[in-house]
C-alpha cells in the first residue's frame, strides 16, 4: 500500500513538473514605455515583458542599467522601434540578446513610415522654401531618411499588436487564443480612443502651434493638425543660433498660439524662443513621462497629447 501511495505521489510530482514547464512564461524585452505597454497588453493574463530604458527617460542618448542587460541576455523575444530612434541600442542587441528573437516594429509590413520633416520650420512639408541647406544636411546626417516616432500614429499600434501577438504565439502556442484574444482587445481600445480624439480636436485645426522637439508627425498627419516648427532636432540635440532665430521669426510671421516644451527637457529653450511675450505654453510628451506605465498607458499617452494640444491652443 505504500508503494503504491508512494508512486502515485511521484507520478503527481513529475506531472507537476512538466505542467511548471509547459506553464513557463515568454521573457519579453519592449526598448520604450509605448512598446512595453503594447507588450503588457498582449500579455495580459499570461505574464509581463521587461523596459530597457527607464520611464520617464530619453531613448536619444541613454545609459543601459546593469538589470536591462540582464534582461536582454534572457530574453527570448525583444521588441524595438529602430536604430533611428535609438542608435546606441543596436550593438546592445547584438551583443546581450543572441538567444533571442529580435524584432524590429519599423520594418514591419504595413507600418507607416513618415520622412523626416527638414529645418526649423518644415520647409520640405509646406510651401516655405527659405531654410538653410546646411541644416537639411545636419538632419540628414543625424537620422537618415525616416522618422522613428512612429508609435504616435494608432494605427501602427494597432499593427504591432497583432505582431506581438503573433511572435508571442509562434514561442508558446498554448496560450495563442489569450494573445490573439488580448490583440483584439488592444485595437479595439485604440480606435475607441482615436475616435475620441477626432473630436477632442476638432477646435483647435488650423491653430498654428510649435513644439520642442519634432517627435509627433505622426500623430499631426493622423489627426488632421500641423505643427508650424521645431525648436530642437528630432532627436532633442540642442539647436544652432540660426534655427532658433528661424523659428522666432515664424512665431513673429503666423502669430503663434502656443509652444509646447517636454518634462524631459529644459524649458529654458522654449523661453530663447518666445522671450517675454504672451504665447501661450504648453507641455506635450511623446513617451507620457508622467503618466502611469501598464496596460492602459498606449492609448492615455495618445489621449493625453491630444488634450494637451487642446488646452494650449484653444482661445
Amino acid at each position: 500500500m505504500l508503494r503504491k501511495i508512494s508512486g502515485t505521489i511521484i507520478a503527481a510530482l513529475l506531472s507537476a513538473s512538466a505542467t511548471s514547464v509547459s506553464a513557463v512564461v515568454p521573457r519579453v524585452v519592449a526598448d520604450i514605455t509605448p512598446i512595453y505597454s503594447l507588450a503588457a497588453r498582449v500579455m495580459d493574463g499570461v505574464g509581463v515583458p521587461s523596459l530597457i530604458i527607464q520611464h520617464g527617460a530619453s531613448p536619444h542618448g541613454y545609459m543601459l542599467r546593469p538589470s536591462a542587460a540582464v534582461a536582454l541576455e534572457k530574453a527570448d523575444l525583444v521588441f524595438w522601434v529602430a536604430e533611428g530612434l535609438t542608435p546606441w541600442l543596436k550593438s546592445r542587441l547584438e551583443t546581450l540578446a543572441g538567444k533571442a528573437h529580435v524584432i524590429k516594429l519599423m520594418g514591419v509590413d504595413g507600418v507607416v513610415r513618415l520622412s523626416y520633416r527638414q529645418g526649423a520650420t518644415f520647409a520640405n512639408h509646406g510651401d516655405h522654401q527659405g531654410y538653410e541647406k546646411h541644416e537639411e544636411h545636419e538632419d540628414n546626417q543625424r537620422h537618415g531618411d525616416v522618422d522613428p516616432h512612429s508609435w504616435l500614429d494608432p494605427e501602427n499600434g494597432k499593427i504591432w499588436l497583432d505582431v506581438i501577438a503573433s511572435e508571442l504565439s509562434n514561442i508558446d502556442p498554448e496560450n495563442a487564443g489569450i494573445y490573439a484574444q488580448n490583440a483584439v482587445v488592444g485595437k479595439a481600445e485604440i480606435s475607441e480612443v482615436a475616435a475620441r480624439i477626432e473630436g477632442t480636436l476638432a477646435s483647435v485645426r488650423g491653430v498654428n502651434f510649435i513644439v520642442f522637439h519634432d517627435a509627433y508627425q505622426y500623430f499631426e498627419k493622423r489627426f488632421g493638425i500641423s505643427a508650424s516648427g521645431s525648436i530642437s532636432l528630432a532627436d532633442a540635440s540642442a539647436p544652432s543660433p540660426a534655427r532658433v532665430a528661424k523659428i522666432r521669426a515664424k512665431v513673429a510671421e503666423l502669430g503663434i498660439s502656443c509652444v509646447f516644451s517636454e518634462p524631459q527637457y529644459s524649458p529654458g529653450l522654449v523661453t530663447s524662443v518666445v522671450g517675454d511675450t504672451k504665447i501661450r505654453r504648453g507641455t506635450i510628451d511623446s513617451l507620457g513621462a508622467e503618466l502611469e506605465l501598464g496596460i492602459a498607458f498606449y492609448t492615455k499617452l495618445l489621449d493625453s497629447i491630444a488634450k494637451e494640444i487642446v488646452a494650449c491652443g484653444k482661445d
